[in-house]
């Protein structure tokens, strides 16, 4: 493979650094005068991997490609541009993605001047973006995290002059404003209050994918929280790697607590946040969220080792005494739920190690986990750390971790049984016209026989049955007339 002098390739080493400059502030979006109508009579489709984040990410880019004239579609066939937003956090992503190009290579066949696209993090790591430059043909376009908004001018130049477009940045990044957006909810919408990490936990590709922690201004955040009040949404989630942490790289008067504060005052019933660090969760926060009716009793609060000894490893910055003092911190507060993240299998991961994060599970009873068995990331330091464990007994540690909190979830969505909640609804079931899902206040999944139910109604559900992962219930309304 011959590396083009106009492509601009990913660099971990320059986007681990951080300077004291100031972060650049872009309000305006304009599309170049060539590009503004290359979508007229075109379709597209976008395949997301990954969080949050990466979900706004897409909605940007769906707002891009409309305002060029492009119509979105549903499935990638027969349409004019494929994008992949990807995520880094795990290998299984990486293989997912790659198995997607590859099985668009016979669309690329059928259709040479199809504009295939990678975008997000993955593409910030050197050895992906290489492995797509000499294996995977079919890809035309090359871009990453930094700069969604010169879509337009990379599209122009792979459908008009013909060009394999790679550009990608490793830099500490800026803060683009009033970018093009399409909203795929109806009446649930993300929020970016900021972008990147400086946190560096030693496991994670993050900071080097993302850049720089940089917070949107207060006002900016609270004029996109009423327009969407304007609009009728139901329910926001703040955005960021670590929420808690807003507004420090500001100004010192600027903190996550406030933010909160400001956007419940705006009224819209529904508000939730996420991810937070419990490094930077502070007195403030809580009380937030006992003050506001509609901030959700509901917190993701990751742990990621219950041992001290592999928390300071990973670089956490907090120990397992200080997790468990803020976890009954939070936990104090009425009718709160709270999920985690835990890894299991860092390298040297000792079994009293192991231990102690069952310990801690015992000990936090958590309404719901995410666990994974780690996952090296190229360029990261825990990369290089020696680890002997062989791959079974990270198995075995993950199914054990799993049947733990398995076994409370399913305890604390029992205790529902009897009671009746406020479901905000998503909509019906595609099998039953007469079931619907959606959420309560505390994130829990319910699943309910119901009537003229439309998505973003607030209906009252009686809870019949607590599963492990999500509690069956009716509508009470339903069984008012079955009386």
């Amino acid at each position: 493979m011959k590396i083009k002098a106009e492509w601009i390739l990913p660099d971990l080493k320059e986007a681990k650094k951080r300077t004291k400059n100031p972060i650049e502030r872009v309000d305006t979006f304009v599309i170049p005068e060539n590009a503004r109508f290359i979508g007229q009579n075109k379709k597209y489709y976008i395949s997301t991997y990954g969080c949050q984040a990466n979900e706004r990410d897409s909605e940007t880019l769906a707002g891009i490609l409309d305002a060029l004239g492009f119509t979105q579609s549903q499935s990638p066939e027969d349409v004019d541009v494929i994008l992949i937003n990807t995520c880094a956090i795990r290998q299984n992503a990486e293989e997912k993605v790659l198995g997607e190009i590859g099985n668009f290579k016979r669309l690329y066949r059928t259709n040479e001047d199809l504009v295939i696209g990678v975008c997000g993090c993955m593409n910030q790591e050197d050895t992906f973006v290489r492995t797509l430059l000499q294996k995977y043909p079919q890809v035309r376009l090359l871009f990453g995290t930094h700069n969604l908004q010169d879509l337009p001018e990379m599209l122009y130049e792979c459908m008009f002059e013909k060009k394999k477009v790679v550009r990608i940045y490793s830099k500490e990044g800026e803060v683009y404003e009033n970018l093009p957006v399409k909203r795929f909810g109806k009446h649930k919408a993300w929020v970016n209050i900021m972008y990147g990490c400086d946190k560096f936990c030693t496991y994670c590709i993050v900071p080097y994918t993302r850049g720089k922690q940089r917070s949107r201004t207060m006002d900016q955040v609270l004029a996109e929280v009423r327009e969407l009040k304007e609009e009728g949404y139901k329910e926001i989630t703040l955005l960021g790697q670590n929420v808690n942490a807003y507004g420090k790289d500001i100004d010192e008067s600027y903190d996550f607590a406030t933010l909160l504060d400001e956007v419940a005052k705006i009224g819209i019933p529904r508000i939730r946040f996420t991810t937070s660090h419990p490094w930077d969760f502070s007195d403030e926060m809580i009380e937030m969220i006992r003050k506001h009716d509609n901030v959700m009793p509901f917190v993701h609060l990751p742990l990621q080792s219950g041992d001290s000894e592999i928390l300071r490893r990973m670089g956490r910055r907090y120990s397992a005494e200080d997790y468990k003092v803020l976890f009954d911190k939070i936990n104090s507060i009425p009718n709160i739920s709270i999920s985690t993240d835990v890894i299991v299998g860092f390298p040297n991961e000792s079994d009293e190690a192991f231990q102690n994060t069952l310990d801690m599970m015992h000990y936090c009873k958590f309404d719901n986990a995410f666990t994974f068995i780690f996952s090296a990331r190229p360029g990261t330091p825990a990369a290089k750390m020696e680890d002997p464990i062989n791959m079974d007994t990270k198995y075995n540690r993950l199914h054990e971790l799993n049947r733990i909190w398995n076994k409370y979830a399913l305890e604390k969505n029992q205790a529902y049984e009897g009671r009746t909640v406020t479901v905000m609804v998503d909509g019906a079931s595609k099998n039953n016209k007469d079931v619907y899902a959606g959420y309560t206040d505390t994130q829990k999944l319910v699943n309910f026989r119901g009537k003229d139910c439309q998505p973003g109604d607030f209906v009252e559900v009686y809870i019949e049955k607590g599963k492990t992962f999500s509690l069956d219930g009716i509508q009470c309304d339903i069984m008012k007339e079955a009386e």
